[in-house]
């Protein structure tokens, strides 16, 4: 079970605004359904909180929220295709533009709905991935400039390594990039109401990248030890937890081997619990021989291959384990804690990768402590 503490949500919001102070406004990107929090519950406690700004990756999402019953503002991340325009006005949404046919299709579009379609222009000032070049800014703030059903209400941006202080000089280059192409549409007439830069990273450690709004993702989860640069951070609460429970319990001998590929012979007499949780449900394969998991306030240690369904534990030093005991894969049992953080470590990867990993198959629940 994957169980989603939406108090502690509010209180990274809070720490984070308090932090940031009272000036920066927030925009919460609850994309791959909020870092696998579920988008639609996390939104909902967000706004409650007097969140107005809502960012997805794409139009799926932003839909997802509107069946949810989300209002107010969405913006898409990534962007629509043309054929999409008309789904982004039959539900009052913002997408991020960053191609010229994407473009036409909403303005024709809302002029012929006799309206105005709010947009916002992303610039690539060196993330290399999506963006208006920033070599053709000029040809496409003039471009833009002649829709007249087209509203900009956003010039935005995205760092490449904002989280790494030893690459500072590049993204304080990034900040003055964007200054020099907001100054480019200021030219042919735009100027929009939002300019905005800073994720996460950004947001804590570099405080000229605050422009009025900041993009906050994992930080609202309580993830970034591991993405967060080393600087004075606010207080934050993991708001993830994953529990199984002892599906099968056994004895072995010492010399017997288990799972896949025979990578583990107990070098003992053992007592041996099986997990049902595997990397169909989001445990990664890589864990295999070296995670861990605490079983009755006590750290067991992965053995044997995971694989798609089960995980093996062995508890030999964990008295009273029975079928039915429960298993923290992430969370707090006793003194023990196992962050999604120390999951990633252990992986070679990131948190966020771990909390967004967690299948349709975990049961979710959403609360407090």
């Amino acid at each position: 079970m994957a169980k989603t503490d939406l108090d502690a949500l509010g209180f990274n919001l809070r720490s984070v605004r308090q932090f940031l102070g009272p000036e920066i406004d927030v925009m919460a990107v609850v994309k791959a359904n909020a870092y696998g929090h579920g988008a639609v519950e996390c939104s909902r406690r967000l706004k409650a909180e007097r969140v107005k700004f809502l960012a997805v990756a794409i139009l799926e999402e932003a839909l997802e929220l509107r069946q949810g019953a989300i209002e107010g503002e969405i913006l898409i991340l990534g962007g629509i295709w043309p054929e999409q325009a008309a789904a982004v006005l039959e539900n009052d949404l913002t997408p991020v533009i960053c191609r010229m046919d994407s473009a036409e299709a909403l303005d024709s579009l809302a002029r012929e709905h006799s309206r105005r379609q709010k947009i916002h222009i992303k610039i690539d000032t060196g993330m290399g991935r999506i963006g208006v070049p920033f070599s053709q800014v000029g040809e496409f703030a003039q471009a833009i400039a002649q829709f007249k059903n087209i509203e900009v209400e956003g010039l935005m941006t995205h760092f490449a390594s904002a989280d790494d202080l030893s690459q500072s000089d590049f993204t304080n280059f990034q900040i003055d990039r964007f200054g020099s192409a907001v100054e480019t549409f200021a030219d042919v007439g735009i100027r929009p109401a939002i300019l905005d830069l800073a994720n996460s990273p950004a947001s804590v450690a570099f405080p000229r990248s605050r422009s009025g709004l900041v993009r906050l993702g994992g930080i609202l989860y309580g993830l970034g030890g591991d993405i967060l640069p080393n600087v004075p951070l606010p207080e934050l609460k993991p708001v993830l937890s994953v529990t199984s429970e002892v599906g099968f319990l056994k004895e072995v001998s010492a010399g017997e081997s288990l799972g896949y590929g025979r990578t583990f012979a107990a070098q003992r007499d053992s007592i041996i619990a099986t997990v049902p949780i595997g990397y169909a449900d989001g445990y990664p394969r890589v864990l295999s021989n070296k995670g861990e998991m605490i079983v009755l306030g006590k750290k067991a240690p992965v053995v044997g291959r995971v694989s798609m369904d089960w995980t093996i534990l062995d508890v030999t030093h964990i008295q009273t384990v029975e079928v039915g005991t429960k298993v923290t894969v992430i969370g707090r049992d006793g003194v023990e804690c196992i962050s999604a953080e120390d999951l990633a470590a252990d992986a070679d990867t990131i948190s966020y990768e771990i909390t967004c990993g967690f299948s349709r198959r975990v049961a979710r629940r959403f609360g407090q402590e």
